[in-house]
């Protein structure tokens, strides 16, 4: 089985599971995130690889981290990344991209990322749930960072955070390539929230 089929598998068997626990019909998980009742359906079989972007919207809609999606079972206290072993979430044939480095749901889903932006490049991102909180430290290059129409530069070494409840975008309009590392921290959700 490949990585992709493997990654497929875990991530349909996930869904259902914090489907279940969350106490979520598929109706009330589809309107939750946005996303169709049939394209969960076809994910929780592992008839689907979906996109980046509708991955984002279930794990926000269940309160958890992708990395949960992704791989449910627990590890030991201490988890060593090494490089390149991240989960590469997206990548452009100029380089550019974004893997998951770490995830954890015990005290609330936090996640860190790591990106590349090549020069003109850039991704956006719809609002997450109310509550949250992303922190970004650019380690090259300057960060482009729009967050509700307001635009922010941050150079390399610079660091800057937001309440992620409203549509952003990053992009990289220097001359070179842009590297940043990043926490999200999403709050809890349960069937009542």
């Amino acid at each position: 089985m490949s990585d992709l089929e493997q990654l497929t598998q875990a991530l349909g068997r996930n869904l259902k599971r914090w489907r279940g626990e969350r106490g979520f019909t598929l109706e009330a998980l589809a309107a939750r995130a946005g996303v169709s009742r049939g394209m969960i359906i076809q994910i929780e079989q592992a008839r689907t690889n979906p996109s980046v972007g509708t991955t984002v919207k279930l794990a926000d809609a269940l309160g958890v981290s992708i990395t949960t999606l992704l791989d449910h079972d627990r590890g030991p206290r201490v988890q060593v990344v090494l490089p390149g072993q991240g989960v590469r979430m997206w990548s452009t044939e100029g380089g550019s991209g974004a893997s998951m480095l770490l995830g954890d749901d015990r005290r609330g889903p936090v996640e860190m990322w790591t990106y590349r932006l090549e020069p003109g490049e850039g991704t956006a991102s719809d609002p997450h749930p109310p509550g949250t909180f992303e922190m970004l430290h650019v380690t090259v290059g300057e960060l482009t960072l729009v967050v509700a129409d307001e635009t922010y530069a941050v150079p390399a070494g610079g660091a800057v955070s937001f309440e992620a409840d409203a549509p952003h975008a990053y992009r990289n309009e220097g001359p070179g390539p842009m590297e940043m590392t990043m926490a999200v921290s999403i709050p809890p959700v349960t069937a009542h929230t």
